[in-house]
């Protein structure tokens, strides 16, 4: 995807309430959020046909293995334009530091709940064909997400 194209799908980010300093801080001591917090930005790209299994599936169970692996979900976007639209799914998560993010990772892709529900899921086939992951930190002006 070029850089275009992913600014353009990012687009409702923006829309996110602005916070001063004072309450910036306050509300990161309160989610734990501190400089070694990263944010993984996830781009899925799917099979004709196959965004609203993936949707379900998020709706579902998979939201809350994230949330009990310590993958704490920000976000959820699809793209509103061609050639994205109804191929593509938009997420964030936050992760305590980019060491626990890999770990993260890593626990999510053993857990029995998860190879469960990714075996039954895509019974039919794939719900992903490509899919994209940008690690991020905030700058010390932005809002905590």
């Amino acid at each position: 995807m070029d850089r275009r194209s992913l600014l353009q799908v990012m687009g409702a980010a923006a829309v996110v309430p602005f916070m001063g300093g004072s309450e910036l801080k306050a509300e990161a001591a309160v989610d734990g959020v501190d400089k070694d917090t990263v944010y993984e930005l996830r781009i899925y790209h799917t099979p004709e046909g196959k965004l609203e299994p993936l949707l379900a599936r998020f709706r579902g169970a998979e939201r809350g293995i994230f949330e009990r692996l310590g993958m704490h979900c920000v976000a959820f976007w699809t793209a509103t334009d061609e050639p994205l639209k109804g191929r593509t799914l938009i997420y964030m998560l936050r992760h305590k530091s980019r060491a626990i993010a890999d770990k993260n990772w890593e626990a999510f892709r053993a857990d029995p709940e998860w190879v469960k529900l990714k075996a039954t899921s895509e019974a039919n086939g794939p719900l992903v064909e490509k899919h994209e992951s940008y690690f991020m930190s905030l700058t010390d002006f932005s809002p905590v997400l």
